[in-house]
């Protein structure tokens, strides 16, 4: 008679999952407030809203990703307490964009095999971001996927709430012609492009524990920093401007007209979506400088400038879109909060007669949305 086949045996450890939830229990119970009821374990995490109550017309916002290859450098390197920081990153900031405050969060881990140490730092990751944007991790899964996924392999996911009054929600309809655009600058890649860098590092045949010079460190840990969370400032910058609108519905022309997440698609792609058709925002290269991790692999891979500007961030990783007369004060406000951020651009009326010639140069219309235009001009400083 043959052995008899168990759940362990196809590649699926329980106990080890068990572990892992006792190791990462502390991380996660450290972003509760008052408002999480129960505790980590419940089929499903309660959130108390009883806080909407205060909002003339609350809305509820809500965004879901993951971090891309990321993790396969995190992999590489053995290196897993920072991917976490990434995925919050990748989804309360898109929340933010709207003007919606991220409530709780929620993530997945799949994985080929649980080890519980390795799972705790993803999620001791997760929990440090979700603390720092005043996010409440309520729950999560780790799946063991044997067969499908090697032994040391993972991917994670999240999916965060937040709410937002719906006289305070911001967007392409609040922008005007005469608006400011400001930059903020990024702590690295962040989380998008890394299918373009890994494979920029293999053809040059780097080792990821390569010491890089104009990085001060090696290069595996120059490419797993973390991505800058931007949601405190971000609504800090909301109320000081905007108003609070517990206090009473919001009026019509706000000084914050809106923000953009620079993520997948890099500056202009996403600059585009949050402008309306008509409008078009001259951005000048010559206001920053990339950072060197972009010039590295910039050289090393010969990448085309203009491939680099619809693939990463180039060092800016939120953009703000406020009323002239406030964009001084915008940008005191942000540095003031050890956000740098710069003037690095203006919103005008436009015509194709406007951009005729300036091929890569000028993005109009990104991921689904027909909106406005980004010419980018200059030379970078």
């Amino acid at each position: 008679m043959s052995e008899p086949i168990t759940y362990a045996s196809a590649g699926v450890d329980v106990e080890a999952g068990d572990r892992a939830v006792e190791l990462m229990k502390a991380h996660i119970e450290a972003t509760h407030g008052p408002q999480v009821m129960g505790g980590v374990g419940a089929f499903a995490g309660l959130y108390d809203a009883s806080e909407l109550k205060r909002l003339p017309s609350p809305l509820l916002a809500t965004s879901t990703d993951g971090v891309g290859t990321k993790v396969a450098i995190a992999q590489a390197m053995d290196k897993h307490d920072t991917i976490g920081f990434d995925l919050v990153g990748m989804v309360v900031d898109d929340i933010v964009v709207m003007g919606a405050k991220p409530l709780f969060m929620t993530d997945y881990i799949a994985c080929g095999k649980v080890e519980p140490t390795r799972i705790a730092d993803i999620v001791s990751g997760i929990a440090k971001a979700s603390a720092e944007a005043g996010t409440a991790l309520v729950g999560g899964e780790t799946a063991e996927h044997p067969g499908l996924l090697g032994e040391h392999e993972y991917d994670v996911a999240g999916a965060a709430t937040g709410v937002v009054d719906a006289s305070a929600v911001l967007g392409p309809e609040r922008v005007r012609a005469g608006d400011v655009v400001i930059g903020m600058k990024a702590s690295g890649i962040h989380s998008n492009g890394y299918s373009l860098v890994r494979r920029v590092i293999s053809s040059a045949g780097w080792d990821w524990s390569r010491e890089v010079p104009e990085f001060g460190r090696t290069l595996g840990e120059e490419l797993l920093e973390p991505t800058r969370l931007y949601t405190q400032p971000c609504l800090d910058l909301i109320t000081a401007l905007n108003g609070d609108p517990t206090e009473g519905p919001l009026g019509e022309d706000l000084p914050v007209r809106g923000f953009s997440h620079v993520t997948g698609g890099g500056l202009a792609a996403n600059l585009a979506r949050v402008l309306p058709h008509g409008l078009m925002a001259t951005v000048d290269r010559s206001t920053w400088s990339w950072p060197a991790v972009f010039s590295v692999v910039a050289e090393l891979g010969g990448v085309p400038q203009a491939d680099l500007e619809r693939t990463l961030n180039l060092g800016v990783g939120m953009v703000a879109v406020v009323a002239p007369e406030k964009a001084d004060a915008a940008v005191a406000h942000l540095n003031a909060a050890g956000q740098s951020a710069w003037v690095m651009g203006e919103v005008s009326e436009y015509s194709p007669e406007d951009v005729s010639g300036a091929d890569d140069d000028f993005v109009q219309g990104a991921k689904g949305v027909d909106g406005g235009g980004v010419l980018l001009r200059g030379s970078y400083a």
